[in-house]
């Protein structure tokens, strides 16, 4: 009688959901507590912009360093010291009583933060064949628009009942409940006796052997000769300036142009978020089902993602519209594809480099979508207050939101450039 395969890989999915939604519920407090904080500190754009660039750089030097130490040290382990660091920085801000000290509570919150998808991309690559790992990584990237929808709730309750202070103190708390059961419920599959052997045989069905930590790693220089590495790298670079700047103006945007401060904007923001959790798992999807229906795995993504592209543009039409709902609607869509990029673009990595490279690949593609990340708000800053300054800031919103809107299409377009010609099964060397 044949044995039912069991099903732990999902057990670590949930895992990476809950440790994503509590990542970003912790990073995402600043930005809906932004109005009331820069009335408190005196804050212009332009130093909103200095404290999410402080965030964004160590974020970016953590992508780095951290993808790369947990490529040495395990999932398990560097995973665990990442929760720790976030967790404890994230409650560093309500003892901070300076804008500078927000910066610095800001970047210690980077640096831990880093560390969520080089682990879970790994952890992904560890349990998953290639032909689910879309939609596990979508599974569990969802946890991002499901900490948006909760959150504006969740903080707005904190910060009326209890003030600002607690808002951040609460949320880091979480990170240590996190951390109780990932040391618990998290291993490679072969240390957990929950894993039978037709799912251990599955999980190994590409023919690739999981490493411990003790295997040998490759170069950051040997990584950076392969076209598949710069792919990913530009790719991010272009995409991930453009989320930041969702998750921390579009509050904003709501009280500037429509009026609405946080108590009654959370709404739309939830809605704009919920949307984006369905891109998410759908995006994770469609690829997975053109996999089976024998596309290769490399046209099943690029093509993809092409239409998540596409599915983008119309946001550019949101200076045309003076209702709020049409807004949210074009920002929903707008989210929606770029979770659904994203679950694939991270998937690409474990489609082309072995496990025990992917948080290393995966660090220095989100270190350079950091980069894109601190010159995006530099930029935002400069042009909202310039056009704060004429009464028109409407209309500097509608230059952030068109190049939202192309942003996805030129990346796609050097993807491509730089996976045409690459063999499917071996990665070639950079000309």
């Amino acid at each position: 009688m044949e044995t039912k395969m069991s099903k732990y890989r999902w057990v670590v999915v949930a895992l990476l959901f809950f440790a994503t939604t509590i990542n970003y519920i912790d990073r995402q407090v600043i930005g809906l507590l932004k109005d009331y904080l820069a009335h408190d500190f005196g804050w212009s754009e332009s130093d909103y912009s200095n404290i999410v660039m402080a965030f964004t750089a160590a974020y970016a030097a953590g992508l780095l360093f951290v993808g790369r130490s947990i490529d040495f040290t395990g999932t398990k382990l560097g995973y665990s010291i990442c929760i720790v660091v976030w967790s404890i920085a994230a409650m560093g801000h309500a003892m901070v009583r300076t804008t500078f000290g927000f910066s610095v509570a800001r970047s210690v919150l980077g640096l831990g933060e880093s560390g969520n998808f080089p682990a879970g991309i790994r952890a992904v690559a560890e349990w998953f064949p290639k032909k689910e790992r879309a939609f596990a990584t979508g599974i569990f990237n969802s946890g991002t628009n499901i900490a948006a929808v909760i959150g504006p709730f969740a903080v707005m309750w904190i910060y009326r009942e209890f003030g600002w202070r607690q808002a951040f103190l609460w949320t880091g708390v979480l990170g240590f409940v996190l951390l109780f059961f990932w040391l618990i419920y998290y291993n490679l599959p072969k240390k957990i006796k929950k894993v039978n052997q037709a799912e251990l045989s599955y999980i190994q069905s590409d023919g690739e052997e999981l490493e411990n930590h003790e295997t040998p790693k490759t170069s950051w220089g040997q990584l950076l000769g392969y076209r598949q590495t710069w792919a990913f790298l530009l790719g991010k670079f272009f995409t991930d300036p453009i989320w930041w700047f969702y998750l921390f103006w579009v509050p904003t945007y709501f009280n500037s142009v429509y009026h609405l401060d946080l108590k009654q904007s959370w709404i739309y923001v939830s809605v704009i978020y919920m949307v984006a959790g369905i891109g998410s798992v759908g995006g994770g999807w469609l690829p997975g089902y053109l996999i089976r229906k024998g596309w290769t795995i490399r046209r099943a993504r690029m093509n993809s993602m092409l239409i998540y592209a596409f599915m983008v543009l119309p946001v550019i039409l949101i200076q045309y519209t003076t209702n709020v709902w049409t807004a949210v609607a074009l920002i929903s869509l707008a989210t929606a594809a770029h979770q659904a990029w994203s679950a694939n673009i991270f998937t690409t990595v474990s489609d082309f480099f072995p496990t025990r490279s992917v948080s290393s690949v995966v660090g220095i593609g989100g270190m350079m979508g950091s980069v894109g990340g601190i010159l995006f708000p530099f930029f935002i800053g400069i042009i909202l207050d310039h056009f704060k300054l004429i009464g028109k800031i409407s209309s500097g919103y509608n230059i952030i939101f068109v190049i939202c809107g192309f942003a996805y299409l030129v990346a796609w377009t050097i993807m491509t450039l730089l996976f045409k010609g690459s063999d499917k099964s071996k990665i070639p060397m950079l000309a």
